[in-house]
C-alpha cells in the first residue's frame, strides 16, 4: 500500500532562530528558498532586474558576489530597488565584508578560514555585531584548511564537519551567535553524511545545498536526492539549488522539492502525461508554455495538462483545472465536469483564461 510522504518525513530538528533581514531562519519557521545572481554586481541595473525576476518566482533571499569594493558599494543601490534580503558573498578579503555590511548587506557569507587570520576575522565579526546582522559560515570541500585536509586525507564528511566546528568556534568566541552554517560538497553522499554529522553537534540553523551540482538535469537530480534525504531526516532550515542555469530554475526546482515532500506549497503544481502514441496534439509545447506562465502565480493550484481526451480527464480528476486534446480539438475540464470544447488552436488561451479566473479567486481570498 502506498505510504503518504508526510508519514515519512521526520520531525524538524529544533534549531535556534536567526534573521536574514526580515526572514526568520530556523526553529519552526518555513524552510527559506535562496538563490544567487550571476550578473556582475557592479551592473546595478542588470542585477536589480534579475533579482526582481527571482522575487516573482518566489526567491526569498538573494546572494550577490562581492569580488571588489565597487561590488560592495553597489549593494546600497541594489537594496533600494528590491524587497528581499541581500547576502554578500565574500572570499579572502575581510575589507570587502566590512564594506558590504556598511553598504547595507543583511547577511555576509564567509569562510573564516580564508578571511586572513584571527585579527581580520575579529574586525568582520565586530562589524556584524555593530550592524546586528547575521553571518553564514560556509565550508566547501574545495576550500578546506590544509591541516584538516592533511589529517583526513581529503574532503571527507568528517573533515567538513571539523572545519565547520572550528570556524564556528572562532566566531562564537568573538561574541557572535547569529550564525547559519553550510558544509557543501559536489558529492551527494558526502554532503548528506556531513550534514547529518553536523546536525548532531550543533543547534545553529543549517543552509543546505550541493555545490557545483551541474546543469539543469544533473544538478536537479543531485540536489533533489541530497536535499530530500536531509529534509526527510528533519535536517535543514534554508536551501539553495545550485545549477549552471538561469537562477530562476534554481528557485523552481527548490519549490518542487519542498512540494514533493509536502513541506511547502507555492505556485501551481502541474501534472502532465509523458505522451504516447495516442497523443495527437503538441503537448510538449503546451506544457512548456503553461509552466512558463505559471511561474509567477504564488497560489498552490493544481493544473493538469493531458494529451489524450479518452483518459486525460479521468487521470487528472483531482486537478483544479485541466486540459486534454485530440486531433484538432481540445477539452477544458474541472473534475468530471467539462467546461469547454474548443478547436485545438484555441485550447491554450481558453485554458489559461480559466486559470486566471482561479488565480483571481485566490487573490481575493488573501485580502
Amino acid at each position: 500500500m502506498e505510504q503518504n510522504i508526510s508519514n515519512i518525513v521526520h520531525a524538524r530538528r529544533k534549531t535556534r532562530v536567526i534573521h536574514v533581514g526580515d526572514i526568520p531562519i530556523g526553529g519552526d519557521f518555513p524552510i527559506a528558498v535562496q538563490s544567487m545572481t550571476n550578473k556582475d554586481t557592479r551592473d546595478i541595473q542588470g542585477t536589480v532586474a534579475q533579482i526582481r525576476r527571482l522575487q516573482e518566482v518566489g526567491c526569498e533571499i538573494i546572494r550577490v558576489a562581492v569580488p571588489d569594493t565597487a561590488s560592495a558599494e553597489a549593494i546600497s543601490e541594489i537594496k533600494k530597488s528590491i524587497s528581499i534580503p541581500v547576502i554578500a558573498d565574500i572570499h579572502f578579503d575581510w575589507r570587502l565584508a566590512v564594506a558590504s555590511i556598511e553598504a547595507g548587506a543583511d547577511c555576509i557569507r564567509i569562510n573564516p578560514g580564508n578571511i586572513g587570520g584571527r585579527k581580520k576575522l575579529a574586525k568582520v565579526v565586530e562589524k556584524v555585531k555593530e550592524y546586528a546582522i547575521s553571518m553564514r559560515v560556509g565550508v566547501n570541500a574545495g576550500s578546506l584548511e590544509r591541516d584538516i585536509r592533511k589529517k583526513f586525507r581529503g574532503p571527507v564528511p568528517e573533515a567538513l564537519v571539523e572545519s565547520a566546528l572550528r570556524n564556528i568556534g572562532l566566531v562564537v568566541d568573538m561574541g557572535c551567535e547569529s550564525i547559519k552554517i553550510s558544509i557543501k560538497s559536489s558529492n551527494v553522499l558526502n554532503t548528506v553524511d556531513a550534514y547529518r554529522q553536523l546536525s548532531r553537534k550543533t543547534d545553529f540553523p543549517l543552509h543546505l545545498g550541493v555545490t557545483e551540482a551541474g546543469g539543469l538535469i544533473p544538478g536537479t537530480v543531485k540536489s533533489s536526492i541530497a536535499l530530500a534525504i536531509l529534509f526527510i531526516d528533519g535536517i535543514g532550515d534554508t536551501m539553495r539549488v545550485s545549477l549552471t542555469r538561469d537562477p530562476i530554475e534554481e528557485v523552481r526546482v527548490a519549490y518542487e522539492i519542498l512540494r514533493a515532500l509536502d513541506l511547502r506549497h507555492r505556485g501551481p503544481e502541474i501534472i502532465s502525461c509523458p505522451t504516447c502514441g495516442r497523443c495527437e496534439i503538441d503537448l510538449f509545447s503546451l506544457a512548456s508554455e503553461i509552466e512558463r506562465r505559471a511561474q509567477t502565480i504564488p497560489y498552490p493550484l493544481k493544473l493538469a495538462v493531458m494529451g489524450c481526451i479518452v483518459n486525460g480527464p479521468g487521470e487528472a480528476r483531482e486537478a483544479d483545472i485541466g486540459l486534454a486534446g485530440g486531433k484538432g480539438v481540445g477539452l477544458v475540464f474541472k473534475g468530471d465536469h467539462l467546461l469547454k470544447k474548443v478547436p485545438e488552436q484555441e485550447l491554450l488561451e481558453t485554458f489559461w483564461a480559466e486559470v486566471e479566473k482561479l488565480t483571481e479567486i485566490e487573490r481575493l481570498k488573501d485580502k
